[in-house]
């Protein structure tokens, strides 16, 4: 292609671009004004056979004539002085735009004013009506009103919760990366829904709280500093289908039935009440238990997450009645603005909840509180308490609770016990809860220790401790074995509790064959007996490796380590698969004072990186398993 060729086809893009421009601007006109009062404006200003002409000079020609609105401007521009003269229409637009933007923002905030001062006008004629036809009030409703009154001045201490619960983030124990994933969900200028999960009593509602009263100072957060919190339980969200009630999201009270306002019943107006969503207007609505919802609500809910307002209708609204109040009329026709955060906290595992709800939420984990948290816990709240504690009080009230809700719930019942028991002695000492004061607490409460097998280093033969998780929470599962020859070779029998389920009962199978694929040994020549103590109920696969170590250290009396718990799956080739709950195991093996833990090697990108006083194993196959399990 010759270079003439190149110059001319550069020129025709430039052509099209600036036609495109044109139009453009043009478009945002007819937005701006209508598209008649552009070309009566058009009209007037001489410029209506320009606008319409083929001619890129003559249509900026008339555009300048619009936008400066100026009918001397007659010179036609020349092509190159067409980008510039553009640069000047768009500018000359934009400030148009701004100024009229903060026009309509004074004329609605005029508006706003004149309403309220109407409203303050007619309380006052029916203030000043009640006053001169002597009021409502007679000896028996002063007497009511006197009642209430003195009641007000009745108040009790505050509870223990109150004193004892967080007033700051750095004061919730364990869940530092926890709080720092929710507050760079709240400062950013374009702050995300937000699902909490984790065990109960470790602070996610407070975390919350607390959170959004951080997130105000922030510049960069859309949250002022009036933002509301309003929370509320999911599971005592009882509505009507009929939406006749609907706390969540508002409800509409029509004048015969549901009791609106005697003045708009009277006259037959029907009466929008706001819900919920509409008090977290521009702040926080934080839904506890979002997972015990009824589905049809929540939907409901994720409508108005998605429209930010939500709307009202009722069979008796008639929009050409003069007696309906502008408010109403407003709330019918624009709806209520609901333009809120919301932070829904669940105890259920994620896939238990709505796939729909989990897409349109950013998720943060809140992590099973440690013993050595839970007693931070309890120092914590015995200084504000203002008592002193014997040394082995906090180590003792961790043995029976992982919960911080828990574990203060006890030091307060304690605290309550030695109070009364210094006032039967009538002494006057330092207030010190001791651990006889906690062990009667614990024993009047039926609490047992969260931790019954531990770590010993001594071995065992037959005995190997699995992992478990229930919730949130990982827990020590024993599995021990026994074998014996059998009476005759090839007739031995293979016993196991029927109650761990049929997932560990195929894990049973399977270790049955992996054992002749390792020691080359029939089972069939013993009489095994394998149990999972206590009885426990297995919904998973992944005992698999524990039950199959108990198995060969049975059979071929080689003692199990004792500080070492597993868990994985295994297959019938001898390899060991991933399994879930992963970080909450590892948390149970450390409460239960084990030094290692192995685990899959398809998992280890799952390990926590901080894992003090712990040893994670990863192995790929059964035989490097019990290389490390087995004396």
């Amino acid at each position: 292609m010759s270079k003439k060729v190149k110059a001319r086809t550069l020129f025709h893009g430039e052509y099209d671009f600036l036609s495109r421009q044109v139009s453009a601007l043009y478009g945002i006109l007819c937005d701006i004004f209508g598209t008649d009062k552009v070309v009566l404006k058009a009209s007037k200003l001489e410029a209506l056979e320009l606008l319409q002409s083929d001619k890129l000079p003559e249509r900026v020609l008339a555009l300048q004539k619009l936008v400066y609105e100026d009918p001397t401007i007659d010179t036609v521009p020349p092509l190159e002085a067409i980008p510039e003269i553009l640069q000047d229409i768009q500018e000359e637009l934009a400030d148009f735009i701004a100024r009229r933007s903060v026009e309509d923002n004074l004329e609605r905030r005029v508006a706003e004013k004149m309403q309220e001062r109407h409203e303050e006008y007619l309380q006052e004629i029916r203030r000043q009506i009640l006053k001169e036809n002597g009021g409502p009030e007679n000896p028996y409703t002063l007497k009511k009103l006197a009642t209430l009154e003195k009641m007000e001045h009745v108040k009790l201490a505050r509870s223990a919760m109150e004193v004892l619960r967080p007033q700051s983030l750095d004061q919730i124990v364990g869940q530092e990366k926890a709080i720092q994933a929710l507050l760079a969900k709240l400062v950013s200028p374009y702050p995300q829904h937000i699902l909490i999960y984790g065990p109960p009593g470790v602070g996610k509602t407070t975390a919350a709280r607390l959170a959004l009263e951080e997130a105000k100072k922030i510049s960069t957060s859309p949250f002022r500093p009036d933002a509301p919190f309003v929370e509320v339980n999911g599971a005592t969200l009882r509505w009507d289908p009929r939406e006749v009630t609907n706390p969540l999201l508002g409800s509409v009270h029509d004048p015969i039935y549901q009791g609106a306002r005697r003045d708009l019943a009277e006259s037959g107006v029907p009466e929008p009440k706001l819900g919920l969503v509409t008090e977290a207007h521009g702040g926080v609505l934080f839904i506890d238990e979002i997972g015990e919802m009824d589905p049809l609500l929540l939907n409901k809910l994720l409508k108005v997450l998605e429209d930010k307002r939500v709307k009202f209708d009722s069979s008796y609204y008639d929009p050409t009645d003069e007696n309906v109040p502008q408010y109403i009329k407003k709330l019918f026709e624009e709806g209520a603005p609901a333009d809120f955060i919301l932070i829904g906290a669940t105890t259920c595992d994620p896939e238990e909840l709505n796939p729909a709800l989990r897409s349109r939420c950013a998720e943060v984990f809140f992590e099973p509180l440690t013993p050595l948290q839970i007693e931070t816990i309890v120092r914590q709240a015995a200084e504000r308490l203002g008592v002193k504690l014997e040394p082995a009080v906090p180590s003792l009230i961790a043995e029976y609770t992982l919960e911080g809700r828990k574990a203060v719930n006890i030091l307060a019942d304690a605290y309550g016990l030695a109070l009364y028991q210094q006032y039967k002695k009538k002494g006057r000492r330092r207030k010190v809860i001791t651990v006889d004061h906690v062990l009667e607490v614990v024993r009047a409460a039926r609490l047992a220790p969260l931790v019954t097998a531990r770590a010993q280093e001594q071995p065992e033969v037959g005995r190997v401790f699995g992992l478990a998780v229930a919730g949130f929470v990982g827990s020590i599962l024993e599995v021990e074995a026994i074998a014996f020859p059998a009476r005759e070779p090839g007739k031995g029998n293979l016993r196991f509790n029927e109650t761990a389920g049929s997932m560990a009962r195929d894990s049973v199978f399977n270790a049955v064959a992996v054992f002749r694929l390792l020691t080359g040994q029939d089972l069939s020549d013993y009489d095994v007996h394998v149990n999972v103590v206590g009885g426990a109920n297995i919904d998973g696969p992944s005992a698999g490796l524990a039950i199959l170590a108990a198995i060969i250290s049975a059979v071929q009396r080689r003692p199990v380590k004792q500080d070492v718990a597993v868990t994985g799956e295994i297959s019938i080739q001898g390899k060991v698969k991933p399994v879930g709950g992963i970080v909450e195991k590892i948390y149970g093996a450390r409460q239960a004072g084990m030094r290692c833990v192995i685990l899959p090697q398809a998992n280890a990108a799952e390990v926590p990186q901080e894992l003090p006083g712990i040893e994670v194993i990863p192995v790929a196959t059964v035989a490097e398993a019990l290389e490390h399990l087995l004396e």
